[in-house]
């Protein structure tokens, strides 16, 4: 029984994973790029989400050409878990980047990854009991740091279907995970301003604390 019980709880941990919001500012109003999920997925199916997936631990010796920023380093590895690392913090900025690629076909950050044009600006926590849970940063980045934007590269993978550039208020008519949804309204007061959050801009981190949902700001300037 004890045996059982430690099982469950290895399988219930959250994988880290990591996402990215691309956003066209060459138009009227920005765009977002979102794809919705397969109707087979058994994790948020039909949903319409922002390229991503889960962290490969090959992702944090990933060769770049060009590092992440310092102060986004430092802030991946606020309340990093099980310890702070670096190289894991690395790896999260390589995932988001290999990840858009595999689902969209866009080379995002070039080839290879240049690792400066991401801002880490959200978390979340999958809450307990879902099929699946993941410990989800939300890194956003001007779409110019794709270098074949008009003409991404066919792949097999069908983890996205119906990819679209649609403006703040088309994305929010979309069938979102409540996440998302919560990202998109960090996001909305910027895009307003036709800009991106500041590399330094403090994290909201979305988590379950017992039966309660909590949203924290951390901040990259707080010892």
């Amino acid at each position: 029984m004890v045996l059982e019980s430690s099982i469950l709880k290895v399988k219930t941990q959250p994988r880290d994973a990591a996402t990215l919001i691309l956003v066209r500012f060459d138009g009227p109003a920005p765009r977002i790029l979102m794809g919705q999920r397969h109707t087979g997925h058994t994790f948020m199916p039909n949903k319409f989400v922002f390229p991503g997936g889960g962290f490969d631990a090959a992702d944090s010796k990933q060769p770049v050409a060009v590092k992440g920023e310092r102060v986004t380093i430092e802030k991946l590895k606020l309340r990093m878990r099980p310890k702070p690392s670096s190289r894991r913090a690395h790896g999260l900025l390589v995932t988001a980047l290999r990840e858009t690629y595999e689902e969209t076909g866009f080379q995002a950050g070039g080839s290879p990854f240049d690792l400066t044009g991401l801002v880490y600006f959200a978390r979340a926590i999958t809450p307990p009991g879902r099929s699946r849970r993941f410990d989800s940063r939300f890194f956003v980045a001007d779409a110019s740091i794709v270098t074949n934007l008009e003409s991404p590269h066919p792949l097999p993978s069908e983890e996205l279907l119906e990819l679209n550039w649609v403006t703040m208020p088309e994305a929010l008519q979309l069938n979102l995970p409540s996440i998302t949804r919560d990202v998109l309204g960090l996001l909305a007061p910027f895009l307003a301003e036709k800009c991106l959050p500041p590399k330094d801009c403090p994290i909201s981190f979305h988590f379950n604390r017992g039966k309660t949902w909590r949203v924290e700001m951390l901040s990259p300037h707080k010892t």
